[in-house]
């Protein structure tokens, strides 16, 4: 097996934890009319970076979330908001870290993601967020 392709395979399986399903919807847009482009945004940054094991998925993901919210980048945003919720990072904790980026990048960018976000973020009617996130429960209370 070549180099190459050990890092695509890397990438394609990191993509499929994060989004729970398969990944070539999303790639082949872009592999229509770019298809180096398309194999190298899944080899670099899943394949090699994403795979590593110095930390988790999770931190990863916050740490997507987090830049992504600071520089604007919408579309990217609401991918890795809801990977991070298929990886079990709480609605609560996102809403958190968006506010938290308001520190850093300012509030546009903050409203901003939470605004773009809404439809991820939103409690369901009937879910309880005290018994499952009391972190949520106690914001709620304020």
């Amino acid at each position: 097996m070549d180099l190459a392709s050990d890092r695509y395979r890397r990438g394609i399986d990191v993509l499929q934890r994060l989004s729970g399903e398969s990944i070539e919807q999303v790639t082949n847009k872009v592999a229509e009319i770019a298809p180096d482009f398309a194999r190298m945004t899944i080899e670099f940054p899943f394949g090699d970076l994403y795979s590593r094991g110095a930390i988790d998925l999770r931190t990863r993901e916050v740490a997507a979330i987090s830049a992504l919210a600071a520089l604007g980048r919408i579309p990217q945003l609401r991918v890795h908001v809801m990977a991070a919720l298929n990886l079990g990072v709480s609605k609560a904790e996102v809403v958190e870290l968006l506010m938290q980026i308001s520190i850093y990048a300012g509030f546009p960018p903050a409203l901003n993601a939470l605004a773009e976000c809404h439809d991820l973020l939103v409690e369901e009617p009937g879910s309880d967020v005290c018994e499952d996130d009391p972190v949520a429960c106690s914001a709620r209370r304020r």
